[in-house]
């Protein structure tokens, strides 16, 4: 529905939501595709039954581009006062206070925010009931430029290093230069033991292969090596959603995809845009891969034998 006031209403559920100024160019073409606010909507609608179970109970940090992509950048923590009260909020402690986060549980808060010219939703990797105890540990394979040959082979070593560890890992498109490593936990282990796990993972890995790989956080010790980064697994960081948008030119999709799909010469961190991505959701490529959260202990147990 349209309104003479150049808002497009629409149907979410039992709600409707106004999208303000839907023809405004979010992202503009030149060598890409030109995308709306209201293509922006029509995407998060479609992907949304994909997109919500990866958000649902979990805070967000939204990422808006109000002007578009090549305007002003707002990382928002604090939920605005002036949103409506069906949005769900939810206080968390943060040094010297608390921040009243935003969480993404149904359609119509999904089309809200993508009208409020959210582009990115940055999700934490514990949810809102047991938030110092992650369900989710991620591995970003962040290379040194835009090389995804590197990346490639950083997520193969990755993966037979989980699979040595009986963890499974969901591979992710991040839509800008990498891929995310995801692997399901059961929630009883805190933070701080999981960063400390995921790093001994990672410099595992990076001992193995010192000339392609680094744990270095600075990036003047990288050189031209592929940073593991483990960073995310802490408490209030937050990684990208899969299915969220990037605010790249061609509105870049953050893609689940297979394992086998690693070995797709077409294959790049960008892969997937806002046009094609619902067609990559409808393959089911994680096929329950998240459903079952693991314990470390004894993936801890083969690490340290593989350490020796």
């Amino acid at each position: 529905m349209s309104g003479g006031d150049g808002t497009r209403r629409v149907r979410a559920g039992r709600r409707t939501v106004e999208v303000h100024r839907p023809d405004k160019v979010l992202f503009p073409g030149g060598d890409a595709k030109e995308y709306t606010k209201g293509d922006l909507v029509n995407y998060h609608r479609a992907v949304a039954p994909f997109m919500l179970p990866h958000l649902r109970g979990r805070p967000l940090m939204l990422e808006r581009h109000p002007d578009g992509v090549d305007g002003p950048r707002f990382m928002q923590k604090n939920t605005p006062d002036h949103y409506p009260e069906w949005i769900r909020r939810v206080d968390l402690a943060k040094e010297g206070g608390t921040v009243r986060h935003t969480v993404c549980d149904d359609t119509a808060t999904l089309l809200y925010l993508a009208d409020q010219a959210s582009i990115t939703l940055h999700r934490w990797l514990s949810r809102v009931d047991s938030p110092d105890h992650p369900d989710r540990m991620v591995f970003d394979l962040d290379p040194a430029g835009d090389d995804f040959e590197a990346v490639r082979e950083a997520a193969r070593l990755l993966g037979e290093l989980l699979d040595e560890l009986a963890l499974p890992a969901a591979l992710m498109t991040t839509g800008s230069r990498g891929l995310h490593a995801i692997v399901p936990l059961n929630g009883r282990h805190d933070f701080d033991e999981v960063r400390a796990f995921a790093r001994d993972v990672a410099d595992t890995l990076a001992d193995a292969h010192p000339d392609r790989l680094t744990t270095a956080a600075r990036k003047k010790d990288r050189g031209d090596r592929l940073y593991l980064d483990i960073q995310r697994n802490a408490y209030a960081q937050t990684a990208v959603a899969p299915f969220t948008v990037r605010p790249r030119p061609g509105a870049p999709v953050a893609t689940p995809i297979t394992r086998e799909q690693l070995d797709d010469p077409e294959l790049n961190a960008r892969r997937w845009t806002i046009a094609d991505a619902v067609e990559q959701a409808r393959t089911n490529p994680w096929s329950g891969l998240l459903n079952r959260g693991r314990a470390l202990g004894p993936a801890r147990r083969r690490l340290n034998a593989l350490r020796g």
